[in-house]
């Protein structure tokens, strides 16, 4: 059993945009989170949802990239909607888990692509595989903050 929680949340309003830092967002099933270039449908990768909704990534793995490629990689410069700590995202991949009042379903693993390397600049293709995140699907309406707790 674990517990984590969210340390931050980040939309971007067009594919190539920068992200912002948001302290809540509301999560809408079908949609993705409210004011994201994927719930606006400006996403880079306009495939169909689920897999769009949402995007995570462990604050450990952006760690970690410091730690072992020497990157300073900032939470929002990944381009994963939600930063977790504490949680497992890699054992997530076709389970059901709460973020604060948010039930979310793992999809897939979100690895990083030439896109994202060519945004940021940096190695992030070989610096964050199978640590990149995770694509998730929104399962009922509700708020995401800072802070929430993210749980089985």
């Amino acid at each position: 059993m674990w517990k984590g929680t969210v340390e931050s949340i980040h939309v971007a309003a067009a594919a190539k945009a920068p992200t912002r830092a948001v302290e809540q967002a509301l999560a809408i099933p079908g949609v993705g989170l409210e004011g994201d270039r994927y719930a606006l449908k400006l996403g880079t990768f306009f495939k169909p949802l689920p897999e769009f909704e949402l995007t995570l990534v462990e604050a450990e793995a952006i760690e970690a990239f410091k730690r072992d490629y020497g990157v300073d990689l900032a939470p929002g410069d990944a381009r994963r909607n939600v930063v977790t700590r504490g949680v497992p995202l890699n054992h997530l991949v076709g389970q059901e888990f709460a973020v604060g009042q948010v039930r979310i379903k793992g999809i897939r693993l979100c690895e990083p692509c030439g896109h994202l390397e060519a945004i940021t600049g940096q190695p992030v293709i070989k610096g964050l595989r199978h640590r990149g995140g995770l694509r998730a699907q929104i399962l009922n309406r509700g708020t995401i903050r800072v802070g929430d707790m993210v749980s089985e």
